[in-house]
């Protein structure tokens, strides 16, 4: 059985991954580790992680795991926004010019970012543009958490059929997906961490896979490793 790391940018992602990718890659035969935040500083010897983006603290822990694990069934993966994605991030100059192409941006950066890392091992998932672009794969589901809201979950839905796939909702400062959720439903800008991963597992993984073409290639190359 192959064995994964996964750095996660913030506690949803960490749930989602280890309640729902978890139990799925297990039967791929992918043991995935408990996910761990991402590094986004170091003082006094100490590692903070989470809700920073800042590029090479996250460069350094992820290094220092690579070296301690050398095993060739051993793999890293990340899951982290390209929404607000920062300033020292490898490749980022060349990315902008894709910008009106957001599935091609998006590559360019994961392969800018497995280059500065430098293992085989190596695979990073930047997410398009956030986490929250699941849940407009049906955002029906938000309905089980917020009973009284039918006609802003209905504006979601209408959101939703607006676009081909929810990952090419924008990344603007006020229309991300989360932006758009959290305009509809406020509750759920503080109970993100809790309710992001549960309505997504609601939604389920074939759903997102479906929806989400970038998700679904990253979540394919992960199924894979149990064939190593």
């Amino acid at each position: 059985m192959a064995r994964l790391y996964l750095f996660a940018e913030g506690r949803t992602e960490q749930t989602f991954a280890d309640t729902v990718l978890k139990p799925h890659l297990a039967g791929t035969g992918v043991y995935l580790h408990p996910p761990v935040l991402v590094a986004h500083a170091k003082r006094k010897g100490k590692v903070h992680r989470g809700g920073g983006r800042k590029y090479l603290p996250m460069k350094n822990d992820i290094l220092r795991l690579l070296a301690q694990e050398k095993a060739g069934d051993v793999f890293f993966t990340t899951m982290i926004d390209l929404y607000a994605i920062q300033g020292d991030f490898p490749g980022l100059v060349e990315a902008e010019k894709l910008r009106h192409v957001p599935q091609e941006r998006v590559v360019s950066l994961e392969k800018a970012f497995a280059s500065d890392i430098g293992d085989r091992r190596f695979l990073p998932y930047i997410q398009l543009h956030e986490y929250e672009a699941y849940l407009f794969s049906d955002p029906s589901w938000f309905r089980y958490f917020y009973d009284d809201y039918e006609r802003q979950i209905g504006a979601l839905e209408a959101t939703a059929h607006q676009y081909t796939s929810p990952e090419l909702i924008d990344d603007g400062q006020d229309s991300a997906p989360s932006k758009r959720i959290i305009a509809q439903l406020p509750d759920y800008g503080d109970a993100k961490s809790a309710v992001g991963p549960q309505v997504a597992e609601l939604i389920g993984l074939h759903r997102i896979r479906s929806r989400c073409p970038h998700f679904a290639g990253w979540l394919s190359r992960l199924e894979e490793l149990g064939g190593v």
